[in-house]
């Protein structure tokens, strides 16, 4: 059989974002007769991805410039896809032209201007890194905090920029800040949870968001989340946001308590910061990931204990096909295959699986977060044995959109790894709220669902489990999300850590 007709054009120094570009794709795909569309910047990931899928893509192609690859039953079909592209892009530019109505000013054209005109005190900056520090720079210079959405944004850019706030008395929170809640306003990905009186500082946004959902269903509200980014508890970086945001609640009467969420920091920082909060008088608790800390889930049980709150039983479904879930770890393995496959779209969901497992798998864990060179993988590297990977990390994400908006890149490996013998069972996780996708379940439980059929085509058994983050009053709906997923043959978890001892049970045998 021929092989079906392919273009790929390179339009040098066309920048756009990567949502927007995420949207342009969808969009040409739908056209008839077009089998593959994939309208990029031409990262090295995305050039790799491309050449993955069988596109040619010329040498000199640069992160700058925009690559249109198509693939079509016809060459009809390939210009009908070229007319789309261009159709696409066209309503991308009259529709950044247009004014907002006759007798209206235009839209600003400055972060300095737009502040003035809203008379606002916070910025968010979500442009590429390389120019996410002008940015930032000018906001504080216009006097606003700065909420850094920005990823590969380099360790030294980051510390001259929050000294810089520190002596404007304006706060940094990032870069690669993810999660942010402001007096009831939430910026990036964040999920819907009552007000309250708990506030978190988190160095880790998906961290963040998991424990803000099991304080949702403890009946515990929030007042605020400052996200630091997940660099600051770092030796380099030395806990700058981390302290100013301490001092930020401890000024702010709604505030009676708080919570510092982070992935594994550096010990001497993680002390001094200890010594800011009790000079401060806060009531400071910590969900701190680390060898021989408590999980997220064990740290909110014991800070729900102190206030004196009962600690409630954790929503998990099991899959519509399975016997009802028990959490003790004691269930039977039913998978085949004898290795843990976790795709994780959160970074600190992914971290906080790699030690939860770790602590009774009796091999190694290969992961693109591993720091041991030996057991590092990249992430689009396939390899043997137990493996965790972050498609959230900025390797992951040069010139794409977050998993969490587009999780095109993870669903295709969900479909690898069920082909695969090895693979005992796939551990996932589902990120629910603002800024993520608007319907999550219904690509995911189709890849689950694919999944599964294709493992008992093999003539072996898949199960899969499901970290689900969310609240009821998210957009998607957690509940509903939780049905879906369920209906397709998942086990589903509120809980992080749950959902991992509960994977790891579905392993026949290889567990100390």
């Amino acid at each position: 059989m021929a092989a079906h007709p392919t273009t790929v054009e390179l339009r040098k120094g066309a920048y756009h974002d990567s949502v927007t570009l995420m949207q342009v794709s969808r969009q040409v795909a739908g056209t008839e007769g077009i089998l593959a569309a994939q309208v990029a910047m031409a990262t090295e990931l995305n050039v790799e991805v491309l050449t993955g899928m069988g596109f040619d893509v010329p040498a000199e192609a640069a992160p700058n410039d925009l690559v249109i690859a198509l693939r079509g039953e016809s060459e009809d079909a390939l210009e009908a896809g070229r007319g789309a592209v261009e159709s696409a892009l066209a309503g991308l530019r009259s529709g950044g032209r247009a004014a907002a109505g006759l007798g209206e000013a235009p839209p600003p054209r400055t972060l300095g201007s737009a502040a003035r005109a809203a008379e606002a005190n916070l910025a968010l900056i979500s442009v590429p890194g390389q120019h996410a520090v002008t940015e930032t720079f000018d906001a504080i210079q216009s006097g606003l905090s700065v909420m850094l959405f920005s990823d590969n944004v380099p360790v030294e850019d980051e510390i001259r920029l929050k000294d810089a706030a520190a002596q404007a008395d304006v706060l940094v929170m990032g870069p690669d800040c993810g999660t942010a809640l402001v007096r009831g306003a939430a910026l990036g990905f964040c999920n819907v949870v009552a007000p309250g009186s708990v506030g978190l500082v988190a160095a880790s946004g998906t961290g963040a968001q998991q424990v803000m959902c099991l304080l949702d269903a403890a009946g515990v509200g929030v007042s605020h989340c400052l996200g630091v980014g997940g660099r600051d508890l770092k030796a380099q970086v030395a806990g700058r946001s981390t302290k100013q945001a301490l001092a930020a609640l401890a000024d702010d009467p709604e505030t009676t308590s708080v919570l510092v969420v982070s992935k594994p920091p550096d010990d001497a920082v993680l002390a001094d910061v200890e010594d800011v909060a009790r000079g401060l008088g806060l009531d400071v608790h910590w969900a701190i990931l680390g060898a021989g800390r408590p999980d997220l889930t064990a740290a909110v049980e014991s800070f729900l204990a102190a206030r004196g709150r009962t600690v409630p039983k954790w929503p998990a479904r099991a899959a519509e096909d399975e016997p009802p879930i028990s959490l003790n770890g004691t269930e039977s393995a039913s998978g085949q295959g004898t290795a843990l496959r976790g795709l994780f779209c959160g970074g600190t969901l992914a971290d906080e699986a790699m030690l939860v497992a770790g602590d009774v798998l009796d091999a190694p864990i290969r992961s693109n977060l591993a720091h041991d060179e030996n057991l590092h993988v990249s992430g689009q590297q396939r390899v043997d044995g137990h493996v965790i990977i972050d498609f959230g990390d900025d390797e992951m994400t040069q010139g794409r959109a977050h998993p969490m908006i587009d999780p095109s890149l993870r669903l295709e490996r969900i479909a690898a790894e069920a082909a695969d013998p090895d693979c005992g069972v796939l551990l996932l996780d589902l990120v629910l709220g603002h800024g993520a996708h608007p319907d999550p379940a219904a690509d995911l439980a189709g890849a689950i669902r694919a999944a599964r059929d294709a493992a008992h085509t093999d003539g072996r058994s898949l199960p899969v489990v499901v970290s689900l983050t969310g609240t009821e009053n998210d957009p998607q709906g957690y509940a509903r999300v939780a049905d879906v997923l369920a209906d397709a043959g998942a086990s589903v978890f509120l809980s992080n850590a749950a959902a991992v001892r509960h994977a790891v049970a579905q392993l026949p045998g290889g567990t100390r």
